[in-house]
């Protein structure tokens, strides 16, 4: 799909990640009043997978600012495609302009505008829907235009994306994905009632005769280990020109992520661990699943509140791992932890 300067992937991968939060909302739940997110039956503690790639974009977009203003084209290997406040059609637009491609354009709305103005065809008009107007180029211009789309942007050849509204980029398939992270332990949602010694209008002091305060709501979890799961598959790599300079980053991301991601809701956000698996071959040495049950997290002493990681220990087959270390877990598999 596309070509890059980075060595392509000879490896399959799974990867864990741990982390924990202390007295924070890891993820918010809009359908919830922003509760922590919560799995209903078991109580424990969830983390969307599109929560942990925000992390990601949001650590390489910093790190790789300066790479995102390279003026040549073909250069802005480490642009972010899903950012804040992003028109998504508009990251489309300037990959047929930078290929120099012809796009056509349905033109269903000056058609329909065309009609209504026509009084012998404006009743009927009016009973047609009119279609916004759509951008779209030929097989090969779709292809060359989702090549450019992979080079330039991070986030597409690692995570993949939808670009066929609007103008047409494909879809891309991501060599990388991630599990929700689920709480090793219940959790307990709370919710505290704050108060802000300001108001917000001149009408809100008034009522309040001068007190002006305003009573608000914080949702936290005490404390809770999380882990989540995730895959790299060589073959996806090799068709989004994902490498691996884009995969040490992406470590790197995982890694630090939650340092760089601080807010009043989330003060404590900690990687705790990140363990590798590299298989000797594309295809994998053994089942992800088998290679993820042996990996345990599990307190130390049981049955007792837990309120800091000390009170865990992270073990595969019954081996610690400290940072760094690497161990063969399976015929052709290597484990390393990371961080």
């Amino acid at each position: 799909m596309t070509t890059t300067s980075s060595q392509p992937l000879a490896n399959r991968y799974d990867f864990v990640l741990v982390f924990d939060v202390k007295d924070g909302n890891p993820n918010g739940d809009p359908d919830a009043g922003n509760m922590p997110r919560l799995d209903a039956e078991s109580g424990h503690g969830l983390v969307t997978d599109v929560s942990l790639k925000r992390k990601v974009r949001n650590f390489v977009g910093l790190v790789k600012e300066q790479d995102q203003r390279a003026p040549v084209a073909g250069e802005k290997r480490f642009e972010i495609y899903v950012r804040e406040k992003a028109v998504l059609n508009q990251q489309h637009d300037r990959a047929y302009s930078a290929l120099n491609l012809a796009v056509a354009t349905e033109e269903h709305a000056s058609n329909a505008t065309d009609a209504a103005s026509d009084p012998t065809t404006a009743a009927d008009a009016k009973k047609k829907p009119v279609k916004k107007e759509k951008r779209k180029g030929s097989a090969d211009d779709v292809g060359q235009a989702r090549a450019w789309m992979c080079q330039n942007f991070f986030d597409v050849r690692t995570f993949g994306a939808v670009m066929s509204l609007g103008t047409n980029c494909g879809q891309v398939r991501g060599p990388v994905q991630l599990t929700f992270a689920r709480s090793v332990e219940p959790v307990v949602a709370l919710e505290h009632t704050i108060t802000r010694m300001a108001v917000a209008t001149e009408g809100e002091a008034e009522k309040q005769d001068g007190d002006n305060r305003t009573m608000g709501r914080k949702h936290t979890v005490p404390y809770g280990v999380y882990v989540a799961h995730g895959f790299v598959s060589s073959f996806l790599a090799k068709q989004t020109g994902f490498g691996e300079d884009d995969l040490e980053l992406l470590w790197q991301a995982l890694a630090q992520m939650f340092e760089h991601d601080r807010s009043a809701a989330r003060g404590e956000m900690s990687t705790r661990g990140l363990y590798v698996f590299k298989h000797d071959s594309e295809l994998g040495n053994a089942p992800s699943h088998a290679l993820f049950d042996k990996l345990k997290v599990a307190q130390t002493n049981p049955g007792e509140v837990a309120r800091g990681f000390d009170a865990y220990q992270v073990a595969f087959d019954g081996k610690a791992l400290k940072v760094g270390e690497s161990i063969e877990p399976a015929h052709g598999v290597t484990l390393t932890r990371k961080c």
